[in-house]
């Protein structure tokens, strides 16, 4: 039987209670007390004091007294809300039915917890600036922090933020999100960041709503070129290619004959989400695909009603297959190694920024996004598929 946590017992839990608020359509709202609750200023909440802290990615996830979701042995103890902050000991090999790859649960204090829905984050405030460092309009920023809500300024435009009003779920930055920062303030007792959505020309063009959002300063670390150096520039450009296997959906970078980064990545369904039917539709180009727009931060919104997305602050995208096929940090998962995105290959903010300072064409901060143009390109992505 699934049993309820204290008031007491989910606070230790979420860290602050924030992962509390369930995700339910708006019903009988006074919309002038949400407006005014969208635009409030915000600061960090205390979050768990654990070296990695979980944070759940969907709604109404089980908490388990072993790992494992076989319904015999009735291990669920309780239902977590999206965004419930957990301490994270350390991962296990539990047992999950249901024809997934990923067998991973994380141990927390209270119990384990499967971990495609457990985004690992870290907190790292910072110190952040007063004022608009001299000679600059903006900087880009990058989410240190497990989340960050975000207080609205203007007309709310963007597809996401309509469905967190209908949801009344707060909007919110989280944990390696990549932003352009283009006003600070103080004026609150504490400093304030506006992320600029539209970025005024650095990035998110493709997308963009053009949105206002301020933020508390401390959850951002302001990037610096080192942030962004590149990785081996040494080594000829034609020397370097990225192998996808998109069967074991692993990810491998080659200098030469010699592997010198892997990691997990998520690539595109294998069936419709509008129909439910097996399908190509959204599967991953397979073939030699060439990197030829690179850019550090993207809105990312396509799709229908049914199956459409729409995401910003998508960090460190390097696009190799048209305007929307690309290789990019995704933090609203954790399914490394199961196939669950929309063509993109999916990766964690970390791995992405590591394979976006590592191809070519290099981008600066200054810089922001590069495009090239056949017959030139950029680092060479060698996709392949045995099983169909």
């Amino acid at each position: 039987m699934t049993q309820k946590i204290s008031r007491r017992d989910f606070l230790k839990l979420s860290g602050a209670g924030l992962g509390a608020l369930a995700l339910m359509p708006r019903m009988g709202i006074n919309l002038d007390k949400l407006f005014d609750e969208l635009s409030r200023p915000k600061r960090l909440p205390q979050f768990p004091a654990s070296e990695i802290i979980g944070r759940v990615v969907d709604p109404d996830i089980d908490l388990r007294s072993r790992p494992t979701n076989d319904p015999n042995l009735n291990s669920s103890i309780a239902k977590l809300g999206a965004d419930t902050l957990v301490e994270w000991n350390r991962e296990v090999i539990g047992s999950v039915i249901g024809g997934l790859n990923n067998q991973r649960y994380v141990e927390t204090p209270n119990g384990y917890i499967y971990a495609s829905v457990l985004q690992p984050t870290r907190n790292f405030p910072n110190t952040p600036v007063t004022q608009m460092p001299s000679g600059q309009n903006g900087f880009w920023a990058e989410v240190t922090v497990p989340f960050v809500d975000l207080a609205h300024e203007g007309t709310v435009a963007s597809p996401w933020l309509n469905d967190h009003i209908a949801y009344n779920f707060p909007p919110r930055l989280y944990y390696g999100q990549v932003v352009w920062i283009d006003q600070v303030r103080a004026s609150n007792g504490f400093a304030e960041y506006r992320w600029n959505e539209d970025a005024n020309g650095h990035g998110y063009g493709y997308g963009a709503y053009g949105e206002f959002f301020w933020a508390d300063g401390a959850a951002f670390k302001i990037l610096t070129e080192e942030d962004v150096a590149p990785i081996s520039p040494e080594v000829a450009a034609d020397q370097k290619r990225i192998d996808v296997d998109l069967d074991r959906q692993t990810l491998s970078c080659f200098e030469g004959a010699t592997e010198v980064f892997y990691c997990r990545v998520s690539t595109g369904i294998a069936y419709d989400p509008e129909t439910g039917q097996i399908s190509d539709k959204l599967a991953t180009p397979v073939g030699n695909l060439l990197t030829h727009w690179k850019i550090i931060s993207l809105n990312m919104t396509a799709g229908s009603f049914q199956s459409g997305y729409s995401t910003p602050a998508v960090p460190w995208s390097t696009m190799i297959s048209g305007d929307g096929i690309a290789i990019h940090g995704a933090f609203w998962h954790n399914s490394f190694g199961e196939k669950r995105s929309h063509g993109c290959i999916n990766v964690t903010p970390e791995d992405a920024k590591w394979i976006f300072r590592w191809t070519t064409p290099y981008v600066s901060l200054a810089q922001s996004e590069t495009r090239v143009s056949l017959p030139d390109h950029g680092t060479i992505v060698v996709t392949t598929k045995l099983t169909f």
